[in-house]
């Protein structure tokens, strides 16, 4: 099941890809929605394969359509999202950040839930249409035994949506429902931390509960899905847990800012360097990934890449001035924060992840210090649990 994700498609700008995980519960779903559909139409054992085939890949685009309506949500709050995984229990939307307000977290949250809505009443209607109302709420609850190939598809997602939304509102972390909660209690309390602990424990209790359903199945012959149960309740249960300790970490490092773990002095180079000086006296004497060029007079001007001077000294411009290769302070690579910003907006610095540092300047642009990776990660490590 290991490996990255395979890119799909793009939709409204935002990648769509599945994991190798994905592929396995898509042939799992297929095996047995071709012995359902094989019971429930009056076919042949082909059109029984074709129609489960579909109702497969429809299932899959039904679970895009509900990340999308967190990913569009998000979007609208201006928080940008990498990208939608569909994975071993379903989807996720990668969020570059957390919602910074119980109302955004409501939203992002609730939006899911409501894609999933709009699917239901879609097929209800055309299912409404397309065949008897009796027929259609027989296939949809997964009961008819001679329906079309139509009002079998069409119902066999209507009831699996529902399905998908009750679960996803039960009012626990990591589902939907939990997070709706949690948004619930963030603003009743008004202390986001506090509201993560509420969903997080709502969630590990429902987690224990599937695991011990889970057990009771296993042992009682319905092993497949008491297994199925298990492990979906161990994987909800880690997250629910994860959550639970983040919001004690985050207490503990409210109040730090990159002023409190910045390094001060970084090594900088004046803009007027040229690329072979820049090469021979600096990246290849220390073997620095990169380095901050500052003016004469202290301002930022840039970070000046070691790529870029490679790449400049192989087209022939040895003497080009460093100036020219900077990636430029608000650029769409801009690595700077002031000392006042906190760990958690540090930690969501697109250059921290890319790069692995970020610049601290004043509010006259000065360099003031670096923040790397590495230090971030001793600030995370000393508010850990049990520290």
């Amino acid at each position: 099941m290991r490996g990255g994700p395979i890119q799909l498609a793009k939709v409204f700008g935002i990648r769509v890809a599945v994991t190798p995980s994905w592929f396995f519960v898509l042939f799992l779903l297929i095996y047995w929605l071709t012995g359902y559909f094989g019971d429930v139409l009056a076919g042949s054992d082909q059109e029984a394969f074709a129609c489960a085939v579909g109702a497969a890949l429809l299932y899959m685009a039904s679970l895009v359509v509900h990340e999308l309506g967190h990913a569009l949500a998000a979007r609208r709050a201006g928080i940008g999202t990498r990208g939608i995984d569909l994975w071993f229990f379903g989807g996720l939307a990668k969020l570059d950040r957390e919602p910074e307000t119980a109302g955004e977290e409501f939203r992002v949250a609730a939006a899911g839930p409501l894609a999933t809505l709009l699917i239901i009443v879609v097929c209800v209607v055309a299912g409404l249409v397309g065949s008897k109302a009796g027929t259609f709420a027989d296939t949809a609850t997964l009961s008819q035994t001679d329906a079309s190939p139509f009002s079998a598809l069409i119902g066999f997602i209507a009831g699996i949506n529902v399905l998908l939304l009750l679960f996803n509102l039960v009012p626990a972390y990591p589902l939907d429902g939990g997070r709706i909660a949690r948004a619930a209690a963030w603003r009743a309390t008004g202390d986001r931390n506090r509201g993560t602990r509420f969903a997080g424990r709502l969630g590990q209790g429902f987690a224990y509960l599937l695991i011990g359903v889970g057990l009771v199945l296993a042992f009682s012959g319905n092993g497949l899905n008491g297994v199925w149960l298990i492990v979906l309740g161990w994987f909800m249960l880690q997250s629910a847990r994860a959550a639970v300790i983040s919001s004690g970490v985050r207490e503990r490092l409210e109040g730090l800012t990159a002023a409190d773990i910045m390094a001060p002095d970084p090594l900088t180079m004046p803009p007027e360097v040229t690329v072979r000086d820049a090469q021979e006296h600096w990246f290849g004497a220390r073997g620095l990934p990169f380095i901050c060029v500052v003016a004469a007079d202290g301002r930022y001007l840039g970070t000046l890449r070691a790529d870029r001077v490679h790449a400049a000294l192989a087209d022939g411009q040895p003497v080009l001035p460093v100036v020219e290769l900077l990636d430029p302070p608000g650029g769409p690579d801009d690595a700077r924060v002031t000392p006042e910003t906190d760990l958690e907006a540090l930690l969501q610095t697109p250059s921290l992840r890319q790069l692995g540092v970020v610049m601290v300047v004043d509010a006259q642009d000065r360099l003031q210090g670096v923040v790397t990776a590495e230090q971030v990660g001793r600030a995370l490590a000393a508010a850990a649990p049990g520290r």
